[in-house]
């Protein structure tokens, strides 16, 4: 199953310019030159020191020249990655490394949807990040920084990127159907609430262009309210509460009205079909992560140069991001530390952003030019460092759980796709994914 609560860009290649670098955002298996087997580092020749970064798909670190860039400016280091390509694959190696203390890299990558059991249940055996010399706290956002903070104030792992939201949108779909086209307007038009989103659908599909939707999927549009809100499928004690969440329930009505108004183009993410709904321009909006940019202009294509533009989403929401940690089994703990530090730093995550299209999770990045003043020329030219930064300031601090992943990906792909695809009716929808739910959780 796929779902967007998935950092999905992990396992599919883009391509889109941004300024005078490029806005890649994808997933081979990016292992290169720098692969080295699994297990603690080892010295390098000529008495340097080896330090192995274990990552799941193209992590992109290594892909935006910052690897090479940390061995310039220390001789006496050299960096080896390992990479495996799909994170449902490398995230149970990393617990049992963890588990039994061997075959660990010396750093290591964590997805945002598996930071939380990691920070709750393998703290002990992480270093605290937080005390490394040059890691400012305050230079990250706030709800960056608590994922993956314990209660006791020990944080094992520093953010690379998150997945700030907006509102991709058609502009010849919207000028065909009557609205606006100026993205400060479109932007206006939903301000604030979820529901005048599905308002403009209402209006959109009065004069839609013939074969078109207003929206891809209704999946998309409950993860993108989900994520949007600090209370989502867990409460602060740790207790899985999404059955009686009414911010949940909010979400869930207003997605499945997207569906029963007949505004969506029944699609699933991910698959083929909504490639092909890039490409044939059968969908006139959907809520898309500066990650995503990249994976529109590559599916979209030069058909739909200057169409597509980017407005600010109805809530700040955010979709994606990943860390990294330092197991403390590992032969060289503080220069691992050091380099994951250098890593996440402000200006690394600048460059980061220049050459990848990760989205900084460092705000003290925001002001660089590299991101101040980036703009997609794709998206007519759309100022999107500053659309996407004021999407991170403002997105609340969520309370994540171990199991965040299989509830996300039940309620859009066994009870939102009943929905969206086979007409059921909203409450059937939600009773097939809360089964699902529970039999996964054996509950």
């Amino acid at each position: 199953m796929r779902t967007r609560t998935r950092t999905s860009l992990r396992t599919t290649v883009v391509v889109a310019a941004l300024g005078a670098g490029l806005l890649l955002s994808g997933c081979a298996d990016d292992s290169g030159g720098h692969s080295n087997g699994p297990g603690g580092s080892s010295g390098g020749g000529g008495g340097r020191t080896t330090l192995t970064v274990g990552v799941f798909g193209a992590f992109g670190l290594q892909e935006a020249g910052l690897y090479d860039a940390y061995m310039k400016l220390h001789p006496d280091i050299t960096i080896k990655q390992t990479s495996i390509e799909r994170n449902e694959n490398y995230y149970p190696q990393l617990l049992t490394h963890l588990g039994s203390g061997s075959g660990l890299a010396d750093i290591q990558a964590v997805e945002v949807n598996n930071i939380a059991e990691v920070t709750a249940t393998q703290a002990g055996k992480l270093e605290n990040l937080g005390a490394v010399p040059g890691v400012d706290k305050n230079a990250f956002l706030p709800w960056k920084w608590g994922q993956a903070t314990t209660k006791d104030g020990k944080t094992v792992g520093l953010g690379t990127d998150i997945g700030p939201q907006g509102i991709c949108y058609r502009k010849d779909l919207f000028a065909a159907a009557g609205l606006p086209t100026d993205r400060e307007a479109v932007g206006r038009l939903w301000a604030g609430d979820w529901n005048k989103y599905l308002a403009a659908g209402d209006r959109y599909k009065a004069k839609a262009p013939k074969g078109t939707s207003f929206v891809d999927s209704a999946s998309g549009v409950m993860a993108a309210i989900t994520g949007s809100s600090a209370h989502r499928f867990y409460d602060a004690d740790g207790k899985i509460v999404y059955k009686t969440n009414p911010a949940v329930k909010d979400a869930w009505d207003t997605a499945a009205a997207f569906a029963t108004h007949g505004l969506t183009a029944k699609l699933q993410q991910f698959q083929p079909s909504w490639d092909q709904g890039f490409a044939n321009g059968t969908f006139a909006t959907v809520s898309c992560p500066a990650w995503m940019l990249g994976y529109i202009q590559d599916k979209a294509g030069e058909a739909g140069k200057g169409k597509w533009d980017v407005a600010a989403a109805p809530k700040p929401s955010n979709w994606g991001g990943s860390f990294l940690v330092v197991p403390s089994a590992g032969r060289h703990r503080a220069q691992a530390a050091e380099l994951a530090a250098w890593l996440t730093a402000p200006a690394q995550q600048a460059t980061f952003f220049e050459k990848r299209g990760s989205f900084p999770s460092a705000k003290a990045a925001y002001a660089l030019p590299t991101v101040a003043d980036a703009k997609h020329p794709y998206f007519d030219n759309a100022p999107i460092g500053q659309i996407f930064a004021r999407a991170a300031e403002g997105t609340p601090v969520q309370i994540l759980g171990p199991k965040d992943l299989i509830i996300a990906q039940n309620l859009a792909d066994v009870g939102m796709l009943q929905v969206d695809q086979k007409g059921k009716s909203p409450q059937a929808g939600w009773d097939a994914a809360v089964k699902a739910i529970d039999n996964a959780l054996d509950q």
